[in-house]
């Protein structure tokens, strides 16, 4: 064998076991793919969490503040009335 065929096989050898590594060996573009993946949907998942969580704060800041937030939220999710007042339910049709 020449020297130029034994460089050609070497690296061909090299270049192989470097593609191995790449498609099928640990951490493989498949697998980075996946993660990459699997790291986006928690980032929309975190970030849905952060909205709500702010929408929370901000409704437990309210009801400390005043009274008008709890009585609209008696109203709304308990259906209480004040006195003299008629309770009047609309029922929406879809």
């Amino acid at each position: 064998m020449s020297p130029t065929s034994v460089l050609v096989t070497t690296l061909t050898l090299v270049l192989l076991g470097l593609q191995y590594a790449l498609w099928l060996g640990n951490g493989n573009l498949l697998d980075t793919w996946q993660l990459h993946q699997t790291v986006q949907a928690q980032r929309q998942e975190n970030d849905r969490r952060v909205e709500r969580n702010i929408a929370l704060e901000a409704e437990v800041i309210d009801l400390r503040r005043g009274l008008d937030a709890v009585e609209e939220r008696a109203r709304n999710e308990l259906g209480m009335i004040k006195k003299d007042e008629t309770f009047v339910q609309v029922i929406e049709a879809k």
